[in-house]
């Protein structure tokens, strides 16, 4: 039985405030994803738009299908305006759902697959989703049975739909159902909800961001153009398609950007270079480690993979070192580093022409405005370290939860990303901590990027994640966590970081030694459960 009607951002005025200029600007294109599709079908249906590890569709059968399935879900009484949310994998079937919102006038809520009940189930509790895509089974999971369990606790949630999987509910008998529908589309506005996404929660309760077509199409559009993608290109999307990078690169840009994205159901860097190859992929967009894996898979295969022209990476710490040493294992291909969140889509787009900034800074700030500031929001000077406050065309429309928009976004529309960085004359911006992730020792402030930088410098490491602990007398203390390449102890890192010219109250007092770090889906390291996990082994027994 319906309980609501309205979603849970009718609070929000369309445009927002924050975007009000751009639109009077004539910042946004006045289309929708679905316009796009369309169009694209019609001028060059059989271009080959999206392809998986099981097949592949044209502009002309992606919207086919995606029209099949949106008469099959207007039938089952789903209303425009109502949130479908699907947590599924890499599979070209994510875009026809994508696509079938669009024309339907749905929000698209997507969930990373890595999450499990007590995540899903709050997430589709705070949207009210009346819908949710899941796989049958996937990597031993089986997602059918996990939505069915949240859905106990979900009123609004009406409908389990499976993608790859049997019965009256799954993708293929509901696009073979819609087939036969007429089925015609409601007006949608380009500049209203179209997505809620919520973040990792590295900083607390995860939140519900909220996009227009109008402002992810910014976003992909202008990046694609900075770093030179072509209409007919191919780009590989290894990022999960429900994280913003993998939807906005993977799921969006063969609609905006006329391009076509190969999927990956997982991670292989071996098979990410035999994919470049076999269809001449251009570039990617994923995260850091995957770079590293990526330039070592070239080197051992002996090969340039002379069609990849870029790699833009973040989400993860970035030694200097790294970005020359990917560079040499292609022929043509230059990685850069850039500067995002799930609010502020790419606010620095990298430097792909420019190999010493690229390894050096975060990126070039293109298509925002950005201010640096200090505790009471007082603007500091170029090169000094404060909070990043970032406005502009891609920005988010809003949090579904009014206060907390209240709360990030400054009264001129500015918002805080929670990153420290400097921002030099030339517009490159550079991370150097995030304002939560200060280590106060003794009353005195420490930055646990610097301690992971000197870190990184050993030869024996090949990731640290610097984080506080609990020290009785002062406080807090510094404990590091280490993934290391080689043999390596404590005294010996520690002796390194104290080497550095780093204060002495800067040298970790702790080494945990681990092979992997937790990391939310675009492969950011998930400090809060470090600092957990640091807690319960400092109040352990001995």
């Amino acid at each position: 039985m319906r309980t609501t009607t309205t979603p849970p951002w009718e609070w929000l005025a369309i445009p927002p405030a924050h975007h009000a200029a751009y639109v009077a600007a004539g910042a946004y294109q006045p289309t929708t994803i679905a316009d796009l599709a369309i169009a694209r079908a019609a001028s060059d249906p059989d271009f080959v738009c999206m392809v998986d590890a099981e097949g592949s569709h044209t502009f002309a059968t992606l919207l086919a299908e995606a029209q099949a399935l949106a008469a099959a879900l207007a039938a089952r009484g789903l209303l425009p305006g109502e949130v479908i949310a699907f947590q599924v994998p890499n599979w070209r079937e994510a875009a026809a759902i994508n696509l079938a919102a669009a024309l339907g006038g749905w929000v698209v809520n997507p969930i990373v697959p890595i999450y499990r009940d007590a995540e899903v189930t709050m997430m589709l509790a705070d949207c009210r989703a009346r819908a949710i895509f899941v796989p049958e089974s996937f990597r031993k999971v089986d997602y059918a049975a996990m939505a069915r369990r949240c859905q106990a606790a979900l009123p609004d949630l009406a409908h389990v739909f499976t993608v790859r999987g049997e019965g009256p509910d799954d993708f293929a008998a509901l696009v073979a159902q819609g087939r036969g529908m007429r089925f015609e589309r409601p007006t949608v506005d380009p500049l209203g909800v179209k997505m809620v996404l919520y973040t990792s929660g590295t900083t607390g309760r995860p939140k519900g961001v909220l996009h227009s077509h109008a402002t992810l199409q910014r976003i992909v559009a202008r990046s694609g153009e900075h770093w030179g993608l072509k209409a007919g290109e191919a780009t590989l999307m290894p990022s999960p398609v429900t994280h913003v990078s993998g939807y906005a690169n993977g799921l969006e840009a063969p609609l905006i950007c006329g391009i076509r994205s190969v999927l990956m159901e997982a991670w292989d860097a071996r098979e990410a270079l035999a994919l470049i190859e076999r269809h001449g992929l251009v570039g990617t967009v994923a995260a850091t480690p995957f770079l590293v894996e990526l330039a070592a898979a070239a080197r051992a295969a002996g090969t340039g993979a002379p069609s990849f022209r870029f790699f833009a990476c973040g989400g993860a710490a970035v030694p200097n070192d790294l970005i020359p040493a990917a560079d040499a294992a292609f022929d043509n291909a230059h990685a850069f580093r850039v500067f995002g969140a799930s609010e502020v889509p790419l606010v620095s787009f990298g430097w792909p022409n420019d190999p010493q900034l690229a390894a050096t800074t975060d990126g070039e700030v293109v298509d925002y405005e950005v201010r640096i500031v200090d505790g009471a929001d007082n603007d500091l000077p170029l090169g000094q370290e404060g909070e990043i406050l970032a406005r502009g065309p891609a920005m988010m429309l809003g949090y579904a939860d009014a206060q907390q928009s209240a709360e990030a976004i400054t009264a001129d529309g500015y918002f805080r990303t929670g990153d420290l960085g400097v921002l030099s004359a030339d517009g490159a911006i550079t991370i150097t901590g995030r304002k939560k992730d200060l280590i106060i020792r003794g009353g005195e402030n420490i930055s646990a990027k610097e301690i992971e930088d000197v870190l990184h410098t050993h030869p024996a490491v090949r990731e640290a994640s610097v984080v506080a602990m609990p020290h009785a007398r002062l406080g807090e203390g510094v404990c590091a966590y280490v993934i290391l390449s080689d043999k390596a102890d404590a005294g010996a890192l520690a002796a390194h970081v104290g080497a550095s010219g780093l204060a002495k109250q800067k040298i970790p007092e702790r080494f945990e030694f681990v092979d992997d770090f937790p990391r939310t889906a675009s492969g950011k390291v998930r400090k809060d459960q470090l600092r957990a996990d640091i807690k319960k082994r400092v109040a352990a027994p001995a």
